[in-house]
């Protein structure tokens, strides 16, 4: 039988096909509200999500994203997802990770593929999707709540408990996720998952906690932390970014020698009632993407 003959007989239906979904994670720098109308507003590190209009989990909040057309690939999916939820294009965006649990949908068989979006808060214009009743951002916090260690002659077994908070000023979520590292010569492997959930739906509380970590570490060893600035910056708005997402300060002088080369000087300075103007720059587009 030749492959034309094989493909002619072929019959899709002897196995069956789970469906297959594209979850977005769409992260931005923005300015948090303040009770208290002396504060200044402090920007954060946040995340768009839904709230579901339909079952399953009606009423509770879910990344933006939805089912994978047959004609379509993932990332194409990806974008139109991003597209309807944000109203963007041509953003950054990484594919994440699989995730793949057979009861991960009470619906039926679903295979998710996660993508990362990083964008400058001061371009969206939010849009809740066909089966979303509302959209909003929310501030991410992660607080270790248990932590073991096993070890035996061949390697060692983490296992960490976190706890995983999620609030937008008027609302408050929230999941433990378990998180387990198994370490036995050279093989090492590691498992997630999401031990309790109060208003996150399906396992997306395990998605946002492993994004978190890949963003954290990304922002270390390549440029990704630029998709979250507009065209220009001042080097202290920049720094800014770097410390929202590492969770940590950073001294000026060692910052700015670690960005010498990635950025450069357009000539420009920003105006600021009572203050000195500062110089603004760009990415630099010289110098090769990490």
């Amino acid at each position: 039988m030749s492959e034309q003959q094989f493909l002619a007989t072929y019959n899709v239906g002897d196995y069956e096909r789970p469906s297959v979904t594209v979850d977005m994670l769409v992260f931005t720098i923005r300015n948090e509200t303040q009770s208290n109308y002396r504060k200044l507003a402090e920007p954060a590190l946040q995340l768009l999500m839904i709230r579901r209009g339909g079952h399953p989990y009606l009423g509770q909040w879910a990344l933006p994203g939805g089912f994978v057309s047959m004609d379509e690939s993932l990332e194409e999916a990806a974008r139109r997802e991003l597209s309807t939820e944000t109203g963007l294009d041509n953003i950054y965006l990484e594919q994440l990770y699989t995730w793949g649990d057979v009861h991960r949908d009470p619906r039926t068989r679903v295979i998710s593929c996660s993508y990362m979006a990083l964008v400058d808060s001061s371009e969206l214009e939010l849009e809740a999707g066909d089966d979303a009743s509302e959209a909003d951002w929310f501030r991410m916090e992660q607080r270790l709540v248990e932590e073991k260690r096993h070890i035996h002659k061949h390697g060692r077994i983490t296992e960490r408990r976190i706890q995983l908070i999620l609030t937008n000023g008027t609302e408050e979520l929230s999941a433990v996720i378990e998180t387990k590292e198994s370490i036995a010569g050279r093989v090492r492997s590691n498992s997630i998952r999401v031990m309790e959930a109060q208003g996150i739906a399906f396992d997306h509380a395990k998605i946002i906690l492993y994004a978190l970590e890949r963003l954290r570490s990304k922002v270390e060893y390549t440029d990704i932390a630029f998709n979250l600035m507009p065209d220009t910056f001042t080097l202290t708005a920049l720094q800014k970014v770097y410390e929202i997402i590492g969770g940590k300060k950073l001294l000026a002088a060692a910052f700015r020698r670690k960005i010498a080369d990635r950025v450069v000087e357009t000539g420009e300075y920003a105006g600021s009632a009572g203050h000195r103007p500062s110089r603004l720059y760009r990415l630099n587009p010289d110098r090769p993407a990490i």
